[in-house]
């Protein structure tokens, strides 16, 4: 794991909240500041290398500069980069990088709860088994999650704002070259590399709708 940015003296409780972060959304920002409630540090990672999917839209360098922009007030905020995308591969990165005292408790969405659960590994337990290694922080978005009653130990519901059901980096990237209003989904201080790395590729001026004002 390679920090980017490091926050200040030694957590006893980390949040590791990975993600594809293109771009990063206030929807991602807010889970953090809601995870800060349960743990010292939260740790932006961003994988050099994604399992499903290969980078498009924004470099890995582009939004490397968009974490530090979107989170540099909030001093309990980190950001690295991991080799591999995996959840159980980055929390293993972050376990070598934090030191075997520190508790460790992946943030993430209900969907991805169910995905990391509910995932084949290969073998009997194998969830078990990681859960051994690090907790999950699952945050109620499009639905309250249940977890599996032998794991209920690890699981912890992480408390959600509503506000943020329909925030998406999806919807960011859909909107920008659409002339849609797309700036209250990302953090002020994103907006401007927002614009520049995902408005129209072939250069010409965004149309927009009528009555459809930018904010900017």
């Amino acid at each position: 794991m390679e920090f980017l940015r490091k926050a200040q003296g030694r957590p006893s409780h980390l949040g590791i909240l990975p993600g594809t972060f293109n771009p990063i959304t206030v929807a991602h920002v807010g889970l953090a500041q809601a995870a800060l409630g349960a743990v010292d540090e939260v740790v932006f990672v961003l994988p050099r290398r994604f399992p499903h999917k290969p980078y498009e839209g924004a470099s890995f360098d582009q939004r490397i500069a968009m974490l530090q922009a979107a989170l540099a007030a909030e001093p309990r905020f980190s950001i690295a980069a991991a080799e591999a995308g995996l959840f159980h591969q980055i929390a293993g990165a972050a376990r070598e990088a934090y030191g075997p005292d520190v508790r460790l408790r992946l943030i993430c969405g209900r969907d991805a709860a169910e995905r990391i659960v509910n995932w084949d590994y290969g073998e009997p337990g194998a969830i078990r088994d990681m859960l051994r290694r690090f907790g999950l922080l699952v945050a109620a978005r499009g639905g309250q999650y249940q977890p599996p009653e032998d794991l209920r130990d690890a699981i912890e519901v992480l408390p959600w704002k509503s506000a943020y059901e329909d925030v998406s980096a999806t919807e960011v990237r859909r909107r920008i070259p659409a002339g849609e209003e797309w700036e209250h989904l990302v953090p002020p201080e994103v907006r401007p590399m927002a614009r520049a790395i995902y408005g129209d590729p072939a250069g010409q001026p965004i149309a927009r709708s009528p009555g459809n004002t930018p904010r900017y």
